[in-house]
Order: structure tokens, then C-alpha cells, then sequence
């Protein structure tokens, strides 16, 4: 009983532990929120309940391959509202399906009544407003973080590869395929060093909209962030971010022009799990599942074979009652079987008196005293 108590308790754990995995692997991070107070909306009012209807449909189709959708809701002003949630092109579909929904769960404690609301995370962007924001670039809404580090090797030289390297990289991610217009670049800076950037624009831009959007963004990187080691700006409809480290996962991104040395191994990204992270990840699950069903066949079999052994313990000792009771016979079965204790059945004399010869129904002969 002691023992499938345990295997419970060990099945349990392991049950708990892939829960866990899977939660750290699908942790999304929360960056920033743009919501003024310009237009604000009651909470009992047909604008709350639209938006609650909005945030049902958009995570409802937060599995889709493209990573982008979206939908309406209401008839016309005042209640009106749009809506879209942008995922980053290199994560998986576990990672920005968690996105989304942490991002239609957290973005009402963030904003509360509010009605244009944009909220970033680094894997994904939600955003909804009562004026129209379907197929329109958006360059007014914007957020800017960069690297605390700065480059101090050959400034002038990676101001120079920077911007060549981010205007190819916009002119990529602007001719994409249709449903993604995503694109990531890198390039060599020194001997040692290798740039790598990612840029994406919301797919119901043009080709010509999403290029002028990135084209803005890359505008904003001399004034904040010249030389800066690493450095993002997210407007409402495009994004563009590079860094001196391979922050992105290059499994799931369109394949970029290898570099003449490999990338450095350190991995400080937040963003889609690379190749290594994943084998992190499931690695220690497998072996962890494989100890589990070892533990709990071991632990199983260990009780069946206890409870056999009571059963045979008992068994014995059934069967040495049993033989005592057979050996005990009245007087009439005893003189019948020795022939009325005749001579010629006698064998000889023991300690408590005279010996015979019986025959038993199995024709065996077993001596009485």
C-alpha cells in the first residue's frame, strides 16, 4: 500500500514538473503600453462589452501560422472598435498563442478605460482604438529602449554597416511574403563581432507603407541610440531592433547570409527559443519522464511482488494446520488401519509407547504411535 502510495506521489510530481517546463517555456515579456486619456469609455457602457467581445476573437485566433489578425466589432461610433495583435515572426505558435492571451488578460489592469490602447511585449503586439487602424501606417505611437552598453571599436565603422545593413533589412522585410512582411539580417562588424537585426510591419500594410514605416524607425536611431550596443523602436504598425548578440530564433526566421565566423554563444535574447534553448528544454523533460516510469514500474512491481508473498506466507500456513489436523485420527480409525494393533504391524517401541505400520488410502505406509 506504502508503495503505490509513492508511485501516486512520484506520478504526480511528474506531472507537475511538465506543466512547469511548458510555462517557462511559453513566458512571454511585457516591454510597454501606450493608452492616452484623450477618449475614455464607463465601464457598464456597449464599448466595454464590445471589447470583451474583441478579446474573445482575438485569442481565439492567436494559433494562426502568420502570427496576425484582425477584427471589428460594433456598427459605428461611439462603440466602434478595431482591433489586431502583431506576433514576432521568429516564435512559435505555443509562445505567441501565451502572448496574446496574457495580452487581452493584463492590458485592462494596465488600462482601464481607455479607447486607443496599444500594448508591447517582446514577442508580440496587441492593439485596438475607436478610429479606423486596419491597412493605415501608424508612426505617431512609439517606443524606444536600447542597449546600456556602447560600442567604442571603430564607431564610424559600425555607424556605416548599421545603416546599410537596417535599409536592406526594411527593404526585405517590405517585399516578404503577403501574410508575414517579416525579415531578419546579419552582418559582419569586425573579426570577432556580427550584427543582427529583425524588422516586421503589420501584413495589411502595402509594400510601399511598410517600407516608409521602417524607414521612419531606422530615422529615430541616430538621435537615441548612436553607438549604442543593441537598441528597438516599436510604432504602432512596424518595429525594427538590432543587437551585438543572435537575440532571435534563426530556426523559425527566414534564413539570413551566414557570417564569416560564428555568432557568439551567448544567448541574452528574450525572444523566440533558439535551437539550443529547446534542447535545454526538452532534454531534462525526457530523461525526467524516462526516471518516472522507471520509478513507478519499480515501485509497482515491488508491491505485487509483496502482496504474493503474504499470499504464500498464508498459504504455508494454511497448509501446516491442515497436515496437523490430518494426523489426528480417533480410536476405531487407528485399530482398523493396525488391524487391531496386531504384532505384524508393529515396528517397534518410541518414547511414548508402541509403533505401527498403516496404510493410508494412497497406499502409503506411515507409521502411529
Amino acid at each position: 500500500m506504502l508503495a503505490f502510495k509513492i508511485s501516486g506521489y512520484l506520478f504526480l510530481f511528474c506531472l507537475l514538473f511538465l506543466f512547469s517546463t511548458r510555462w517557462v517555456s511559453c513566458s512571454v515579456n511585457y516591454l510597454s503600453h501606450y493608452c492616452p486619456n484623450t477618449t475614455t469609455y464607463s465601464p457598464n457602457s456597449t464599448y466595454r462589452s464590445n471589447l470583451n467581445q474583441l478579446f474573445l476573437v482575438l485569442s481565439s485566433n492567436a494559433t494562426r501560422d502568420n502570427g496576425f489578425y484582425s477584427y471589428e466589432v460594433g456598427r459605428g461610433p461611439p462603440d466602434r472598435i478595431e482591433g489586431l495583435f502583431l506576433c514576432r515572426g521568429d516564435v512559435n505558435t505555443d509562445v505567441y498563442e501565451e502572448c496574446v492571451r496574457n495580452a487581452t488578460t493584463k492590458i485592462l489592469q494596465r488600462c482601464p478605460k481607455e479607447k486607443e490602447v496599444v500594448i508591447w511585449y517582446d514577442e508580440c503586439m496587441l492593439r485596438y482604438s475607436n478610429i479606423s487602424i486596419f491597412s493605415r501606417s501608424e508612426q505617431n505611437i512609439r517606443l524606444i529602449l536600447t542597449n546600456t552598453q556602447n560600442i567604442t571599436d571603430q564607431p564610424d565603422r559600425i555607424r556605416t554597416v548599421l545603416a546599410a545593413t537596417l535599409n536592406e533589412l526594411a527593404t526585405e522585410a517590405a517585399n516578404d511574403l503577403p501574410g508575414k512582411k517579416f525579415a531578419t539580417k546579419q552582418a559582419n562588424f569586425t573579426a570577432f563581432q556580427t550584427l543582427y537585426t529583425l524588422a516586421q510591419c503589420t501584413p495589411d500594410l502595402s509594400s510601399g507603407q511598410c517600407n516608409a514605416c521602417l524607414q521612419d524607425c531606422i530615422s529615430n536611431f541616430p538621435a537615441c541610440c548612436d553607438l549604442n550596443q543593441g537598441a528597438r523602436v516599436n510604432f504602432g504598425s512596424c518595429n525594427i531592433r538590432y543587437e551585438m548578440y543572435h537575440f532571435y530564433n534563426s530556426t523559425l526566421a527566414p534564413a539570413p547570409t551566414p557570417p564569416n565566423r560564428p555568432p557568439p554563444t551567448t544567448n541574452e535574447g528574450n525572444g523566440g527559443m533558439s535551437r539550443q534553448v529547446i534542447i535545454a528544454i526538452a532534454f531534462p523533460t525526457v530523461v525526467s519522464l524516462v526516471i518516472c516510469f522507471i520509478g513507478c514500474f519499480l515501485l509497482t512491481r515491488r508491491a505485487k511482488q509483496r502482496r504474493y508473498d503474504a499470499v504464500e506466507e498464508e498459504n504455508d500456513e494454511g497448509n501446516d494446520i491442515s497436515t496437523i489436523e490430518s494426523l489426528q485420527y480417533d480410536l476405531n480409525t487407528v485399530g482398523l488401519a493396525t488391524n487391531n494393533f496386531s504384532p505384524d504391524n508393529k515396528i517397534g517401541e518410541g518414547g511414548f509407547g508402541s509403533v505401527y505400520k498403516v496404510k493410508k488410502y494412497n497406499s502409503k505406509y506411515v507409521s502411529i504411535r
